[in-house]
């Protein structure tokens, strides 16, 4: 405190840019200090002393020029800013100890030289600041105590105080900051004088380090002193951001980075600062530099804080109560990993703080795992061991490891808590359904009358196909032409050509293989419709038989499908001319899923096909999972469900004949050719299937996938009796496959 102090340092700066009310504003180096020593007790005044700061980088702005009046070749000659401050201490050490006295505080005009100059200038330059630049006395702060009329402090200026006081200015113009400097000891002596005989005693403080710790949601957080912090590293921890705000004051557990949907850091924070005055000035750093990514600044609010990092106290206080402790989270365990596993795999060159009780494992609502736990080291040379072990295995998964901080733990565990990753929702009732009769234009046979074009370029539309058949477009059935989109619903570069014969399919397959379009070669292969509609569906059509999307409907088995409203298709604005009217028109209202009446696939009769005869060549299909008839798919109008259930039930894809076997405990990247390996010597696919569905016997295997996209670890294989379904049961059950013991049973 200045009262325990014997002496002020009124000390001056200027920096290579804006000075005044914009110092610090624009990262600029400080060229210029000035000090003199005023005794608090005896009311003396010791020398005034000058000193030249050479920056890094020898620049001046014309502002800075016009303040200060020096040039490019005074700096040149002058010394760097460690040697500077080393000649600041030992200059003030020595004439103190001349005047008897032995403790000093820094006295500045206002706080911007010290916060917004000093440290973050140290901070960027690797310097460790003299204690003493971590405490100061704010003059216009002490003269508004005395002088609560003068105005508000922040529009206080040396000439306003010089004024107000009746205080005659410096008779004789010196250098700039010499002339600063003796103004603000002339109202130093004048605040000592009588009537205010003032004591200096409102001392700032400068926080030598962050302080983590847990928030409350209970708590308070005034939106006046939040900030937005945007374009972050990724990589970058607490004290990184704490760093670059150095000079001004944050709360501990201040420093809150954000996390994006799938829970990883998304280059933002949120930094609560512990009065509003730092807060403004932390506004003012707004773009600038963290290493060489510059960053933004932007006004945020005390709800958003709070969103990210409050947490009820039972949650993570627990956790967080030992304070000085580096966290670690550890992303992507088994779900059935221990405590013991993890301390295992972290191995002793990095022992958790008291072991099981140093980790958080985080959950789901629901009990279940999600595969992340945070750990606390007692120091950083545990951590570094800790950090080596980045991706490896624990089990058969590579673990993620990395820093972490007290506002993430909050954070991650609040969006696992208060937003489940996984639908709590009812499970959609799986009732058979009938599937209706595709339109004709889309019959399912083995007949070879179709085209695939590979290879297009992402722009092409169907004038550009129509273009590339040339004479042959005319030979084209009617909505013959398919486009098939990726799963972003956008297009893949592929499409399929229904042909009125399999000789013209042949035919325009020899003759427009590897032609141009748009300066892209086209691939052009014939192909049966069966093969068509299989990858329309949104399976993959390769040497190792189909396999399935990834999708977000429950899983399917034949031969029987429910059948379920595809999500509505965005038609480019070019192809709409090209759309039947059923296209075109509104859709129906979806029911809810939840409800217990499914929907049925229904095709609206096609009146005016045959006048599109040589235009509507267009169906463009939304990303898998869909029907291969997808034009006209609406909800079934009233009196179509009876009609549906009363018609006979068509034959699907997978045929309907023979017996099913669900095998389960498949292992994640488990393939069509594992699962025709391991039943060996039974024969899949019957004999009077079609010629082309012998050369595809891995269509009798359909792997399954969960809600979220992913393998389920099942499969069903379609078997031709239930004699052999039964035999396969008996013999392979709890066999291995890639080392794990797979469970079958026949279904009904």
């Amino acid at each position: 405190m200045a009262s325990h102090s014997d002496t002020l340092v009124v000390f001056f700066g200027a920096t290579a840019g804006a000075n005044g009310g914009k110092l610090g504003s624009d990262e600029r180096e400080i060229i210029l200090l000035v000090w003199q020593i005023v005794d608090l007790h005896e009311n003396k005044v010791g020398k005034l002393q000058r000193c030249l700061v050479q920056p890094d980088t020898l620049e001046l702005t014309e502002q800075s020029k016009e303040e200060t009046g020096l040039t490019l070749d005074e700096l040149c000659k002058a010394e760097p800013l460690d040697r500077v401050l080393q000649q600041f201490q030992q200059s003030v050490s020595s004439e103190l100890k001349s005047m008897g006295r032995s403790s000093y505080v820094l006295c500045v005009d206002g706080p911007r030289l010290i916060r917004q100059a000093f440290h973050p200038e140290a901070a960027k330059k690797n310097l460790v600041l003299p204690h003493c630049f971590f405490s100061f006395v704010d003059l216009k702060k002490e003269f508004h105590q005395c002088c609560p009329n003068a105005g508000s402090v922040k529009e206080l200026t040396l000439a306003s105080m010089l004024q107000y006081a009746c205080i005659p200015p410096p008779e004789t113009k010196q250098v700039v900051g010499m002339q600063e400097v003796q103004s603000m000891v002339m109202l130093i002596l004048h605040l000592l004088s009588a009537p205010y005989n003032h004591k200096f005693t409102g001392v700032e403080t400068v926080m030598h380090k962050f302080e983590t710790g847990a928030c409350s949601k209970g708590e308070s957080v005034d939106s006046e002193t939040v900030i937005r912090a945007r374009g972050l590293p990724w990589q970058s921890s607490e004290q990184d951001i704490a760093r670059f705000f150095t000079g001004l004051n944050i709360t501990k557990g201040g420093v809150a980075l954000c996390l994006n949907a799938q829970g990883r850091r998304n280059g933002e924070a949120l930094v609560r600062f512990v009065s509003p005055e730092h807060r403004d000035l932390a506004l003012e750093r707004h773009k600038h530099h963290m290493g060489t990514r510059y960053i933004e600044v932007y006004i945020a609010s005390g709800k958003e804080f709070l969103k990210i990092v409050g947490a009820t106290p039972n949650e993570v206080a627990q956790f967080l109560s030992k304070e000085n402790q580096v966290i670690v989270r550890m992303r992507g365990l088994p779900f059935t990993a221990t405590p013991e596993d993890v301390l295992g795999f972290l191995g002793p060159e990095s022992p958790v703080t008291d072991g099981s009780e140093g980790l958080l494992f985080l959950k789901y609502p629901n009990g279940r795992p999600t595969g992340d736990v945070f750990a606390l080291f007692a120091c950083e040379e545990y951590v570094q061991h800790a950090l080596k072990k980045h991706k490896q295995i624990l089990g058969r998964r590579y673990i993620e490891i990395f820093r972490s901080t007290a506002a993430e733990v909050q954070q991650v565990l609040n969006r696992y808590m208060s937003t489940p990753l996984i639908s709590t929702l009812p499970p959609h009732p799986m009732v058979p359904v009938p599937v209706m009769t595709s339109p004709s234009f889309l019959t399912s046979s083995g007949n070879r009358d179709c085209i695939r074009l590979k290879g297009m370029p992402y722009t092409a539309d169907i004038k550009d196909i129509l273009e590339f058949m040339g004479e042959h477009a005319s030979d084209i059935r009617p909505h013959g032409v398919h486009m098939v989109l990726n799963q972003q619903g956008r297009p893949s570069g592929d499409a399929f050509i229904q042909m009125k014969s399999a000789d013209l399919a042949f035919m325009v397959a020899q003759k427009c293989h590897k032609k141009t379009m748009k300066d892209r070669y086209v691939e052009v292969f014939q192909c049966s419709t069966d093969e068509m509609s299989l990858v329309l569906m949104g399976g993959t059509l390769n040497r190792s038989g189909l396999s399935p999307p990834p999708c977000k409907l429950p899983c399917l088995s034949p031969p029987i499908y429910s059948t379920f409203p595809p999500p509505a298709t965005m038609l480019p604005a070019e192809t709409t001319m090209y759309q039947p009217p059923l296209l075109v028109m509104p859709r129906s209202t979806q029911p809810p899923a939840h409800s217990t009446a499914p929907a049925l696939a229904y095709y609206p009769p096609h009146p005016h096909a045959q006048f599109y005869m040589n235009m509507n060549y267009t169906a463009y299909y939304p990303s898998p999972p869909v029907s291969p008839s997808t034009v006209g798919y609406f909800s079934a109008p009233p009196g179509a469900v009876t009609t549906a259930v009363a018609a006979p039930t068509p034959a699907p894809i997978i045929p309907q004949s023979g017996a099913l076997v669900r095998m389960q405990g498949l292992p994640i990247n488990t393939g069509v050719k594992d699962i025709l390996s391991f039943f060996q010597g039974y024969q899949h696919v019957p004999d009077d299937y079609s010629s082309v569905l012998k050369k595809l016997q891995a269509d009798a295997v359909l792997i399954l996938y969960n809600l979220r996209g992913q393998r389920s670890g099942e499969a069903l294989v379609t078997f031709p009796s239930k004699e052999e379904a039964r035999r396969a049961v008996a013999e392979c059950s709890n066999h291995p496959l890639s080392g794990q013991p797979i469970r079958l049973a026949c279904c009904n």
